[in-house]
């Protein structure tokens, strides 16, 4: 039984809910969504449909917008965005089961629509349709949908065709895609291929997706190992993966991480503290989800004209959740892979091999009890956070100059929270 999928997308997404939140017009009003307190160099999360048609791009900078346009910023409101996008969510689910929806991102889904077409005695783009127009009528926003015979060409149809449709709705089959989109350029239009993908087939004169569907196997598999696969597979309008294996897969390792784009440079020895931050916020987490590591990361970004990043990962020789124990870990390797001499703007650091914390590992040069003692302390930590927020208490390191854990806690995916 061939499968129906729609992909669908909140246009602008954050924009537009800016707009709707002042009884604003998201086509007829120019909208840009950006802190401005982080200078003009800030990064514009996002912009009307109206400054679209203006030539200005998503993810610009607002040094960027020409001068003579007059606009509208609205800060940043992550949680605003997280209740629009949970009841768009429950709009989904007055049509589709929760087990044929996949939420890909903050603003866009995957929905396997196969069976329920028969059930509505609906053509997918009907359905589509009224779901497109449940989202309108009730939160104002506009929707945009891809329609494919697999997630691949579903996700294709709505990044490249639906914006250019007078519906917002393209679709695409196998025989749709090679007729219309073999010779598409640029590559990057298309899902899962970055700058860097197409730079290397570039060198391999390969420069459309009907030339890596004829290219040499041998050479796409030499150039990108077992990842060539998904590269032919595309190339032809193939995806073997359903909504029901994202659902069912289940990872061999797993990891957590933590990132920041200071504000400021830093230098090495106030940068060393942000680490210590950031390692204490993930070893409670380690500790409230009664995991353990036994491998850690750390990724080091530096100041604009200067070395891209420096880092690296460090195996254990044991597993551990403990503050203590990873802040010492980390500071060796921080010490060891960082530039003092230059100013740092981009720091990183996770966890890896996890897994579930059961027994004490015996070391004969350190005391069980005060591990122990520092795990139950790090617990108590966190149910006080838990109940009266997560600045409800400190460590004197999170008080000093430079710090950044006390505003940090206030932010949701880096902006502001509220």
């Amino acid at each position: 039984m061939n499968r129906i999928y729609l992909a669908i997308d909140l246009k602008t997404f954050y924009a537009s809910v800016e707009c709707v939140e002042r009884g604003l017009d998201p086509f007829n009003t120019n909208l840009v969504v950006a802190d401005p307190s982080r200078g003009n160099g800030a990064i514009c999360l996002a912009v009307s449909p109206a400054m679209k048609m203006l030539g200005i791009k998503n993810r610009c900078r607002i040094y960027e917008i020409p001068k003579d346009i007059k606009y509208i910023v609205a800060i940043p409101r992550m949680k605003k965005y997280i209740d629009y996008s949970a009841n768009i969510y429950e709009i989904y689910l007055k049509y589709i089961a929760k087990e044929d929806i996949h939420i890909y991102s903050i603003d866009e889904a995957f929905l396997d629509v196969t069976r329920y077409l028969k059930l509505y005695k609906m053509k997918s783009v009907e359905l589509a349709k009224l779901i497109m127009k449940d989202i309108y009528d009730t939160y104002g926003l506009t929707a945009t949908c891809g329609i494919g015979t697999n997630l691949f060409l579903a996700k294709v149809a709505l990044d490249i065709l639906s914006k250019h449709a007078i519906t917002n709705i393209g679709w695409l089959n196998e025989e749709k895609f090679k007729k219309e989109l073999w010779h598409h350029k640029p590559l990057t239009d298309f899902w899962q291929i970055g700058k860097g993908i197409e730079r290397r087939l570039n060198k391999k004169r390969i420069f459309d997706m009907y030339d890596i569907a004829n290219a040499n196997p041998a050479i796409l598999f030499k150039e990108f190992g077992i990842n060539a696969q998904f590269l032919i597979d595309h190339a032809n309008g193939i995806e073997p993966c359903t909504i029901a294996d994202i659902k069912a897969y289940k990872p061999k390792t797993n990891s957590i991480s933590n990132s920041q784009i200071l504000f400021t440079d830093y230098t090495y020895e106030k940068a060393e503290l942000i680490v210590k931050e950031m390692v204490e916020l993930l070893s409670q987490q380690l500790i409230e989800k009664n995991l353990e590591t036994d491998t850690i990361k750390l990724y080091i970004g530096y100041s604009k004209d200067y070395i891209k990043h420096t880092g690296g990962s460090k195996k254990l020789s044991y597993f551990t959740n403990t503050y203590t124990k990873l802040v010492y870990e980390f500071k060796k390797l921080y010490e060891k892979t960082t530039n003092r001499n230059i100013p740092i703007r981009r720091i990183g650091v996770s966890f890896e091999r996890l897994q579930k914390y059961e027994n004490e590992q015996i070391n004969l040069f350190e005391s069980i009890e005060n591990n122990k003692k520092e795990r139950r302390l790090e617990k108590s930590i966190i149910e006080i956070k838990s109940k009266l927020g997560k600045n409800a208490i400190m460590k004197g390191m999170n008080l000093e100059e430079g710090a950044t854990t006390i505003i940090r806690n206030k932010l949701i995916g880096g902006h502001n929270g509220y």
